[in-house]
């Protein structure tokens, strides 16, 4: 397989054609040749289909382009932070390919709009949840979010259909106090016990990483501390509450 094929692997469906495809222009057809293509049935509700897992990398290399270049600017320290993101989250052959591909896409003009549109129309709701988790933790990587990223990131997540408690439950998950806690489980301090609960159990169901975990053992590992931090909110709660 060719220059990047081993990374993104197998599972290449809707981001060959549309404005991801366009962005990769004779890339996505020379480098993927002998790659196993999984393409999508047009019609079918993305929310009962998994999603390719290079289709989910290459979308995440592209909003993540994009939130680099939220300020105006890209410094060497960005693409450092970049690079220890990837290659925590993906090894050391996902930072080097990872890299080379945000380069040339730093070069281009990225239609968000059109990008965002593209992935939610074509993948479920679990993945795009944990691509706005992979981006908040990115844009966290240098100790702060600037406002630039988060009136970046507060438009991927309309334009990728995250709802309002979904988004504030990602976002509480990178400040560390407690009403950040009973955000992450999408509720308010004034909520009973029982709600609490409830919350907590739906927020478990929702975010397991079983829903992602067949795109591979790196997804599913960054899947895994969000589902921890999950059950580390509802256990401060608990401790605030006395709740057995």
């Amino acid at each position: 397989m060719a220059k990047y094929g081993k990374w993104i692997g197998a599972g290449l469906g809707f981001v060959m054609g549309g404005p991801i495809g366009a962005l990769f222009g004779y890339f996505i057809g020379s480098t993927f040749d002998t790659a196993t293509m999984v393409t999508s049935a047009p019609g079918n509700d993305p929310g009962t289909r998994p999603t390719g897992r290079g289709d989910f990398l290459l979308s995440l290399v592209v909003l993540a382009t994009a939130l680099m270049k939220a300020d105006g600017k890209v410094t060497r320290n960005e693409l450092d932070y970049v690079k220890k993101f990837f290659r925590d989250n993906f090894g050391l052959e996902g930072e080097r390919e990872a890299l080379a591909i945000i380069k040339d896409l730093l070069n281009k003009d990225i239609e968000i709009d059109q990008v965002c549109i593209q992935i939610r129309v074509n993948m479920n709701v679990y993945s795009r949840t944990q691509l706005l988790y992979f981006l908040f933790g990115l844009a966290k990587a240098d100790g702060m979010v600037c406002q630039h990223e988060i009136s970046l990131l507060d438009k991927i997540a309309n334009l990728l259909g995250i709802d309002s408690t979904t988004y504030q439950s990602v976002k509480a998950m990178y400040y560390d106090d407690l009403d950040s806690a009973y955000s992450i489980l999408g509720i308010h301090s004034s909520a009973t016990d029982e709600e609490v609960k409830k919350a907590y159990r739906k927020m478990a169901i929702e975010n397991h990483p079983d829903k992602v975990g067949y795109m591979g053992e790196d997804i599913r590992k960054a899947a895994e501390k969000k589902f921890m931090a999950i059950n580390e909110a509802y256990e401060k709660i608990k401790k605030q509450r006395g709740i057995n």
